[in-house]
């Protein structure tokens, strides 16, 4: 356990808007961030998804065609120190589901990484006079140009903003420096891509490309190989490791677990996989957390959620989370072949069915450290 803001990461789909709702009760003592990278990595001057990138109405209008890496880690600071009861003086859980990071921190596709622009004043910073990173980041002293944070390090104009034009830090899969990873605390959502890659396919064709405004499938955004980088780094240099959480066995003060949670496990059993991970991370558990059938908290996720519609409208009408009345049944892959084929068409079965077998290895590789109860 650390004292540090926790970063759950995950993969699109993987049941991320739920488990956050569970931490969103918790507004006394827990401010949850959701999906706040997104915003760079689609629509920002250092967008890293090229998804957006020859639309540039839609980019305008998404709010965030301004947004750097630099401006959400300031956004964080800001949540962070406005905590009134915090727990270890502004904790947080940042809850990074479905668009946000790993898949927005590490480069899609496999790209080699290198630091983002905005941050790179960040990391130059670093060691010298006492700087700390994120302290630097809400004083604004990364060298970005003006006040919307757009970068003059690396990002031209009119062109695609990746690969920038800045070092890399070795080893490092991310856009982010070392030195600011180092502050945050690390836990994984994973889920079988058997589930999540379908479930993804249905938010990019109508009826509901139409609110998402995801109207094509791109398997780059799967984001299972990017969690494992970044999964795989962390453990590298030690920044988690290397206890298992929910394994006995003493962890070295100020460690922090290797925490993985597979959202199957969690919606068979959620209260006991909830207590092992609120252990993990230092968080007092309470069952009252899978519970926020009221007023207040529905008006809350409402508007968390607001700025991705129509991926998260089954957590946004949801009142609790509660055990499963029956796992869900195992299914061969000729079974779940036809039914892909059944509900989306021969030719869309083929693309999911090449995407899950692309991600199989990566989440199978998380798979084994996680969660048991």
């Amino acid at each position: 356990m650390s004292n540090k803001p926790i970063f759950v990461a995950t993969h699109p789909r993987a049941c991320s808007t739920a488990f956050e709702r569970v931490f969103m009760t918790q507004r006394d003592t827990l401010q949850c961030v959701h999906e706040p990278f997104g915003d760079a990595f689609y629509f920002g001057p250092e967008r890293l998804s090229d998804r957006y990138e020859e639309d540039h109405k839609a980019r305008a209008e998404s709010g965030f065609e301004n947004s750097t890496y630099k401006t959400i880690f300031d956004n964080i600071m800001k949540e962070n120190e406005e905590v009134c009861i915090p727990y270890s003086a502004g904790r947080q859980v940042n809850a990074s589901s479905s668009r946000t990071s790993p898949t927005t921190c590490p480069p899609p596709d496999g790209k080699p990484a290198s630091i983002a622009p905005s941050l790179m004043q960040v990391k130059r910073g670093v060691g010298t006079n006492g700087s700390n990173p994120l302290t630097d980041i809400a004083n604004g002293t990364n060298g970005t140009n003006g006040t919307n944070g757009s970068s003059t390090n690396g990002v031209a104009e009119n062109s695609p903003p990746y690969p920038y034009a800045t070092e890399a830090e070795p080893g490092n899969p991310t856009v982010v420096p070392t030195d600011i990873l180092n502050k945050f605390h690390f836990a994984f959502l994973i889920r079988h891509p058997k589930h999540s890659i379908p479930s993804y396919w249905r938010c990019t064709i109508p009826p509901l490309d139409a609110i998402t405004g995801f109207y094509n499938f791109m398997p780059s955004e799967a984001g299972y190989d990017e969690q494992r980088r970044l999964f795989d780094y962390l453990r590298s240099c030690g920044q988690i490791g290397p206890k298992l959480a929910g394994q006995d066995g003493e962890q070295k003060s100020g460690n922090v677990d290797i925490c993985v949670i597979d959202a199957d496990d969690l919606l068979d059993n959620p209260s006991a996989i909830l207590e092992q991970f609120c252990k993990s991370v230092g968080i007092e558990y309470s069952p009252s957390m899978l519970n926020w059938d009221n007023e207040e908290d529905h008006v809350q996720a409402k508007e968390a959620f607001e700025k991705w519609k129509g991926f998260h409208e089954d957590a946004i009408n949801s009142t609790e989370l509660k055990p499963r009345t029956h796992k869900k049944a195992e299914k061969s892959d000729e079974q779940l072949f036809a039914e892909w084929t059944e509900k989306y068409g021969e030719e869309a079965a083929k693309i999911i069915q090449q995407t899950v077998a692309d991600n199989v290895k990566d989440y199978e590789h998380m798979k084994q450290f996680a969660i048991k109860v």
